[in-house]
């Protein structure tokens, strides 16, 4: 009898949530370790670092007559998409005494490198930085990637996602920002304008949940997701073939579907050796997208066991070649005639063959993504 009545009492529990939330968890089938606010709760207090170099809590917003908390992150798709609408929010809104706070909830090293298929950048706080400088947000981004406290506290679904507190700091919204995620559309229904729209009129907000649409959240507990990663990398063939320098050409010409990255390096250059390691990262992060990654190594082909070696090491699960030719002159011209000579170079190869970035020496990382992720054959958005 006393186990019936707990099912029941239960039971009443688990509807009485379902009717709070509203769409975002209405399921059993999706109870979340991490449950999301319920209407009406207010607001749970937070101490964070923000990328402009101050600390921001609850009570920094206090005189707003609505405050707006938006989680969202760096590397997400979706998250990228809505930043210049997060920005406008924030411009039209500031006259009409409305506060707008970014909170980054994921924990960066739970983040896998092929999860980072449509960004240049991580959830890392130095990263945050970078793109709160490149994106001028004109809205506090703050960093809860340590802790997770804040983030634990809201429990947000998927980047982005908006809640909306009224002046007593009491949850009146929860979920979208509008229907469209994809910037060249235009939305039909803009769900977090209309519910400030209504706090500040002092009505009632006529929906106060909706669905969320974007990336999960990276929580600590998914760190183990990298060790697994590193141990399927570990365990892909390396490879390496003689090429000709008509081959060459061939692989310049780009005669495939994808963007081509081609590195041209030796195991006695330097600077070769120790930029290696960042085409790894890049052909982890974009291999699952409209890109591939292609080695060249200028050593003689008596080497090529020395060549293969250090490739293992590197993991180099890619298209390697090393140069069949005797004359390195030869290769220069296969490769690119505006080529120098100096090793190490990297081209961006558009299908049809059009460069699109070429680099004599040492990359820089961070430009070359950029470079990468904003090419037509890639994008940031789905």
């Amino acid at each position: 009898m006393k186990v019936c009545l707990m099912f029941i009492f239960s039971m009443i529990l688990v509807s009485a949530w379902g009717n709070e939330m509203g769409d975002i968890r209405n399921d059993s089938r999706f109870v979340s370790d991490h449950p999301t606010l319920p209407i009406g709760s207010p607001a749970p207090p937070f101490t964070l670092p923000g990328t402009d170099g101050k600390t921001y809590s609850l009570s920094s917003f206090s005189k707003a007559d609505v405050l707006v908390i938006v989680f969202t992150c760096n590397h997400c798709p979706t998250a990228q998409a809505y930043e210049n609408r997060i920005i406008q929010l924030t411009k039209d809104y500031a006259a009409k005494n409305v506060a707008l706070v970014a909170i980054m909830p994921n924990d960066p090293t739970s983040i896998n490198l092929d999860e980072l298929g449509y960004t240049d950048m991580g959830d890392s706080f130095e990263e945050m930085k970078l793109r709160a400088k490149e994106k001028n947000f004109n809205f506090p981004y703050l960093f809860d990637g340590e802790t997770e406290k804040a983030s634990l506290a809201y429990g947000p679904i998927a980047t982005p996602h908006v809640f909306i507190f009224d002046k007593k700091r009491i949850l009146r919204y929860s979920g979208r920002i509008d229907d469209m995620e994809k910037p060249t559309k235009t939305p039909t229904v803009m769900d977090a304008r209309v519910a400030i729209d209504e706090l500040l009129a002092g009505k009632p907000v006529s929906v106060p949940t909706t669905k969320v649409f974007g990336c999960s959240i990276k929580w600590a507990e998914k760190s183990n997701w990298i060790d697994k990663a590193k141990a399927t990398w570990a365990k892909e063939p390396v490879t390496i073939d003689s090429i000709s320098e008509q081959g060459i050409k061939d692989l310049v010409q780009n005669h495939s579907d994808k963007l081509r990255l081609i590195n041209v390096w030796a195991t006695w250059c330097g600077p070769c050796v120790t930029e290696f390691p960042e085409f790894i990262t890049m052909n982890r992060m974009y291999r699952k997208r409209d890109f591939e990654f292609i080695s060249i190594s200028a050593d003689e082909l008596a080497k090529e066991n020395k060549a293969l070696q250090f490739l293992q090491k590197q993991q180099a699960s890619t298209k390697n070649y090393i140069f069949s030719g005797e004359s390195k002159y030869k290769l220069i011209e296969a490769v690119d005639p505006k080529w120098q000579g100096a090793l190490p170079y990297t081209m961006l190869v558009e299908p049809g063959g059009k460069i699109v970035f070429a680099k004599e020496g040492i990359i820089d990382p961070a430009e070359l993504k950029k470079a990468i992720v904003e090419n037509k054959y890639i994008g940031r958005y789905y």
